[in-house]
């Protein structure tokens, strides 16, 4: 029986597609504090390099991309693509392929106070974790473009 992925030390980084890097750089620099690091693109390839690497349409087109290092831990790789059949709904929650990338906070009350004055949009108040995960408090954000974010303030584990 295997002990898991051999050399796997930890997490690199975070890649998800915007509809518009200018937005999403407003977000992340300007909003969260993370910081512009560089820029790719724009890339495209003919064949079937895209689908086979990438699992896009073959005529896909990698517009451009960002790296934001945010915190001690993450960085987001943020790509804007154009492809044919594209699809531009972000799926929620409760969807196949559904996601959230959370973000831990010293403070969630002055957070969540600093996202509003910002004009984010928070869904709902900090709610109090239970059972295992007993102590944090958290709360979901919207990006600009619909991606779901969390804040988690307190920690119910270390790892």
């Amino acid at each position: 029986m295997s002990a898991g992925l051999p050399g796997l030390t930890g997490l690199d980084h975070i890649g998800f597609t915007v509809p518009d890097l200018e937005a999403a750089r407003r977000l992340l620099v300007d909003v969260l504090g993370c910081e512009y690091l560089y820029s790719l693109g724009p890339f495209e390839r003919d064949g079937e390099w895209m689908e086979s690497h990438l699992n896009v349409d073959p005529n896909a087109r990698m517009q451009r991309l960002h790296f934001f290092p945010c915190g001690a831990h993450a960085v987001f790789e943020v790509f804007q693509f154009s492809a044919p059949g594209q699809r531009t709904t972000q799926p929620r929650n409760s969807d196949v392929g559904g996601h959230h990338v959370a973000l831990y906070v010293d403070d969630i009350d002055s957070a969540v106070a600093y996202l509003r004055a910002n004009g984010v949009t928070v869904l709902g108040d900090p709610t109090a974790s239970s059972r295992p995960s007993e102590g944090p408090r958290w709360v979901y954000f919207l990006a600009p473009w619909g991606m779901q974010f969390e804040l988690v303030g307190g920690k119910a584990f270390d790892l």
